[in-house]
Parts: structure tokens; sequence; C-alpha cells
């Protein structure tokens, strides 16, 4: 009996110290893909941390990371803009990377989320590489669709945030591109951009048409937007949609037609049969013309 009382007195001796020692600290996070590939950068790679509550809006694919969803901004020197960045939640883990833009209310253009880098490595926080895989599938994508075909060679071949490369239009028209730039990070990869475009078979010639007033609220200064090598593009070029032609002019509206407007239009045609029909914003006369094809009645 004494012999057992001795062994729960120790016990509880044993268990008081215990309880006075301090308790292991929790496992660190997993380190992320990103992370590790920011870790092998010469230069490091600045981190911009979202606010507690703005995650998921980004997660779930919303490309342009606004100034009011930043919490913070970690890196020295500070990252100026064209630079890659780690977009991260509040414990500083890297959702995805993007490009950043000191000036914009959009300073953050995400390009690639975390669990695409951890799927695949080789676009990791590399723009030039990211450019050339993400217009390639554009290209696929569009021939998936028939595009371009006899009856149609207009059509839109890069649209901005659909094909995830916020900021940039390619618009196709027959073997001339007109790429359409929107953002900061498209005049800096000018370069990479026309090289992945300049490969595409059916291209021969490209004609660059900043949005300059566009530009200008992205901090880029209109003088830098001039072409050093003005296009020797001509000025009108004819092209067909749904097997209507047109002459369009590459100075006119946008990129010089609406590409994004061919299966509207066409749905146009399939019930104008008898209708008399009114084209109210004409442009190059694409409803109208689509119009008249359906068997419209009368169109003014």
């Amino acid at each position: 009996m004494q012999q057992q009382q001795l062994q729960a007195r120790l016990m509880k001796c044993l268990s008081c110290s215990y309880s006075h020692l301090p308790l292991p600290p929790p496992p660190p996070p997993p380190f992320s893909s990103l992370q590790r590939f920011a870790s092998s950068q010469p230069k490091g790679v600045a981190k911009v941390i979202l606010k507690k509550g703005k995650t998921q809006l980004f997660k779930d694919g919303s490309p342009m990371v606004y100034s009011g969803a930043i919490d913070r901004i970690i890196g020295r020197p500070p990252p100026k803009t064209g630079d890659i960045v780690l977009v991260a939640d509040g414990t500083e883990k890297p959702i995805g990377w993007g490009l950043y833009n000191s000036v914009s209310m959009f300073c953050v253009r995400l390009m690639q989320l975390e669990e695409e880098a951890t799927r695949d490595p080789s676009c990791a926080l590399d723009m030039e590489k990211l450019l050339e895989t993400r217009i390639n599938a554009a290209v696929e994508l569009r021939r998936g669709l028939g595009l371009p075909s006899a009856t149609t060679n207009a059509y839109r071949l890069v649209n901005s945030e659909g094909d995830r490369l916020s900021g940039l239009i390619v618009d196709v028209f027959g073997d001339l591109a007109v790429v359409a730039s929107s953002a900061a990070w498209v005049e800096k990869y000018k370069s990479k951009v026309k090289a992945c475009i300049n490969s595409i078979d059916e291209i021969n010639h490209i004609h660059w048409r900043p949005s300059v007033e566009i530009l200008k609220e992205e901090g880029m200064d209109a003088a830098d937007l001039k072409e050093l090598h003005p296009s020797t593009c001509p000025q009108r070029t004819k092209v067909i949609e749904n097997g209507i032609s047109y002459a369009i002019s590459l100075e006119g509206q946008k990129t010089g037609f609406y590409a994004d407007q061919r299966e509207n239009r066409m749905f146009l045609s399939t019930i104008s049969h008898g209708q008399r029909v009114l084209d109210v914003c004409c442009y190059s006369g694409g409803f109208a013309l689509n119009a008249a094809k359906g068997g419209a009645m009368s169109i003014t």
C-alpha cells in the first residue's frame, strides 16, 4: 500500500514538472513551389501580401490585384514597374506570381497560381516562357474552333483576361496581326510578344497599337510608346468573315474591326429573313451586311 502511494506521488511530481515545460513550436508551413523558385533567384523576388479576406478572389481567377487589396510589400529595394513579384496571403504563403506596377490602380496582374506552378513548373517566374506557352495555347484553341478558315480569316487570337494575358489583345486579319497593348508589362515584353506572333505560320505582318491613354494611367510616357521603326503595313486591308468581305482601316477604332462580335453578327443573319433591320451603331456595317445575307426585307 505504501509503495502504491509512493508511485502515485512520483507520477504527480513528474506530471507537474512536464506541465511547466514550453510546448514545441508548431511545424513550419509546407514550403511552396513558388517560394522555392523565388529563393533560387539571384536578386530575390519581392512579395505582395494581401489583406485578410481578399485572397479567395484572386485564387478564384481574378487576375488584377488592386491597391486596396494589398496589406504590405516585403522586399528591399521595393519592386519596380514590370518586376515579377509573388502574391501571398496573410501568412505570407504565396498564392501565385505576377507583374508589378508601382503606379497603376492594378498593382499586380497575376500570371500564374501556386497550384499551376506546382503542376507545371516550366513557366514559374519566367514571363518569356509563359508568354510563349499562353500564345501557343491561344493559337491551338482557335484552330480547334476552325479559325482561320476559308470563310473567316478575321478573328481574335488573344483576348486579354480570356487567354490569361491581362492587358494584351491580338486580332488577326488575314496575314496581319494587330496588337492592342493596354498594360505596362506588354510594352516591357514587346519584343517577346512580337517574336511569339511572328512564329505563327499564317502571320507575315504585325501592327502595334498601344492604347495611349490607358498606358498613361499605367505610368507610361507617351513618348516611349512611339515606334522606333514605324510599321510598313497598309492603312487598309481586306478580310473575310462568315463569307462576307470587308475593307477595314488599321487606324480605325480598337484594332480596326470588332472581331469579337463575329458570332453575334452571324446570329443576326439567322433571324433577319423578311425583317426590317435598323443598324444603329454602324461602324464597318457588319450587322447590316449579315442581315442582308440573312434575307432582310430592308436595312437602314
